[in-house]
Formats: structure tokens, C-alpha cells, sequence
């Protein structure tokens, strides 16, 4: 993928260098608040306990974390990524009339506190409609590697894009919809709908793809089927049969290793967001 020479995102907060549970602005909420009180007693200023925290946890302007030269290299690799999804999808909500807030996109290591709840980094990526924050800890992206098969850095672009993908969601209103519906019926039904919103959000990482190949030329010879790769192996029905060895269809949450990828690949070949409507179409044939 040709990501070098384009412009970073200002929109990336780095707390790699967090050290256990921490709230959004860094560090234990009780810990802190019990420093400060102790120093306001002792008559200094607590708010410059606050933003030392906040220094040294690395959130919102604070010091870099330490970090080796590859994975320097791939935080600097994602921060290009968002910022071709801010322009991407600015860029298709002034057509639909609309005006689009970019997201955060949060580097962590190991664990994170982010407003929908503590997160251990075997999550996985995911997006906090709450405070409109992707997380992700980039050794993530090793995991898809090494333990999927799904190597390549457009794979990974992919991975991002489908995150941003959730977050074009909630800014629609299809998120919060989803999740009403959600509440209303059976878990089986339940399961449909989380299925139908993952694969709306694998198209519109094709739509990305799609528009941001026509801005800046990024696809290389290979790039689609990292991407389609990658979309297969985390498909509910691969994971399923990797770590049980059965696959359990009602149970799934993302879709098939094939619904991933035609979606995805829709997206890709259309770049039409109005193409992408999951929830119509009869859960069969999705």
C-alpha cells in the first residue's frame, strides 16, 4: 500500500506508555484524585498533578511513548490511514449534506479504560460510540500475522477502516437504531442485527478503499487480497472452527469469512455509500 509522503492525523491520542487501568485522560481516577487532594492540603496546586499525569501517561499532548523503530514505523503508518478516512468520509458527508466529525483513534498496549469500559487488548480493535474513539493496540496487527495468515499492511489498513466504519454508523444514527432493536428481541435476533451492522461496516471500509484509491493511487499488486484475506480470517464460521472445531451459526456476530469479504469487496467496487444498505436484504442472502 503507498502510504508514505501523506499527511498524519491530528486526531491520534498515544497511550502506550499507560501503565494499568486508566480513564480517558490518563491514570487511576482514585489515585489521582486523592494526590491532589493531598497536595491542596499541603497547600500546592493539584491541577499540576493533573497534568503531569497527563505527561506522563502520553494522552492529549503528553510525551511519546517508547517505542522500537518498527513500531514507531506502523503508529505512524495508522495515524496516515485515519487521516485518509477524515478526508474520505468528509468528503462523502458533503455530498449526502452533512457535516462529518472526525474520530480519536487511540494506540494502547495491553489493556485501556475508553468510555463503553475497561478493555483488555485480546479484544481486539474496537470503537466506543460513547466518546467516538477507535482502540487499538498494534500488536493486534502481529496477532492477524502470525496467528491468521492475514499479513500485510492493507490488511491492516482494513482493519482501521473498518472501526472508522462503525463510527460513520453511529454518526448516522444506525448504531444507536441497531442497539434499540437489540434490546427488543431475542438474542438469536439480536445476533442478525450485530451480523448486519459488522458487514455495513466492512463496506464502508470498502468505500474508504475505493475513494481513497481514486485520491491518492494507494493500492498495490496484491493489496485487494490482503484486504479479502483478512476479511476471511476473521470471518465468525473460521474463528468458530479454529477454537472449537464446530461452527454454531446462530451464535455468530460478524458474519461468514464470505459475507466479510463480498461486503468488503462491494464497497470497494462501487464506493457508493447507498449500496451498502445490510439491513433490507433477507439475512440469507446477505
Amino acid at each position: 500500500m503507498r502510504w508514505r509522503g501523506r499527511r498524519g492525523s491530528d486526531n491520534v491520542e498515544d497511550r502506550r506508555s499507560a501503565r494499568g487501568p486508566v480513564i480517558a485522560g490518563g491514570g487511576s481516577l482514585v489515585g489521582i484524585l486523592l494526590v491532589m487532594g493531598l497536595v491542596w492540603l499541603l497547600g500546592g496546586n493539584p491541577l499540576a498533578v493533573l497534568q503531569g499525569v497527563q505527561n506522563q501517561q502520553g494522552g492529549g499532548g503528553g510525551a511519546p511513548a517508547q517505542v522500537d523503530p518498527q513500531e514507531d514505523q506502523r503508529a505512524q503508518f495508522v495515524s496516515v490511514v485515519l487521516a485518509d478516512t477524515e478526508e474520505v468520509w468528509t468528503e462523502q458527508f458533503q455530498q449526502l449534506g452533512n457535516t462529518y466529525r472526525d474520530p480519536t483513534l487511540v494506540m494502547f498496549r495491553d489493556q485501556v479504560q475508553s468510555a463503553c469500559g475497561f478493555q483488555q487488548a485480546a479484544t481486539g480493535p474496537f470503537y466506543c460510540p460513547l466518546d467516538q474513539k477507535v482502540y487499538i493496540d498494534l500488536s493486534f496487527f502481529d496477532e492477524m500475522e502470525q496467528g491468521l495468515g492475514a499479513g500485510g499492511d492493507f490488511a491492516q489498513a482494513y482493519v482501521i477502516a473498518h472501526e472508522v466504519g462503525h463510527h460513520v454508523q453511529n454518526l448516522l444514527g444506525v448504531s444507536d437504531k441497531v442497539h434499540r432493536l437489540q434490546n427488543q428481541t431475542s438474542k438469536e435476533e439480536a445476533n442478525e442485527l450485530s451480523v448486519r451492522l459488522e458487514l455495513q461496516a466492512d463496506f464502508y471500509a470498502g468505500v474508504w478503499a475505493h475513494h481513497a484509491q481514486q485520491n491518492w493511487n494507494i493500492l498495490e499488486e496484491g493489496d485487494v487480497e490482503e484486504a479479502l484475506n483478512a476479511a476471511t480470517a476473521i470471518g465468525d464460521d473460521r474463528l468458530q472452527r479454529q477454537s472449537r472445531g464446530f461452527v454454531v451459526p446462530e451464535s455468530f456476530t460478524h458474519g461468514t469469512s464470505k459475507q466479510r469479504a463480498k461486503w468488503f469487496y462491494k464497497g470497494l467496487q462501487t464506493g457508493d455509500m447507498e449500496a451498502g444498505d445490510t439491513f433490507s436484504i433477507p439475512y440469507r442472502e446477505l
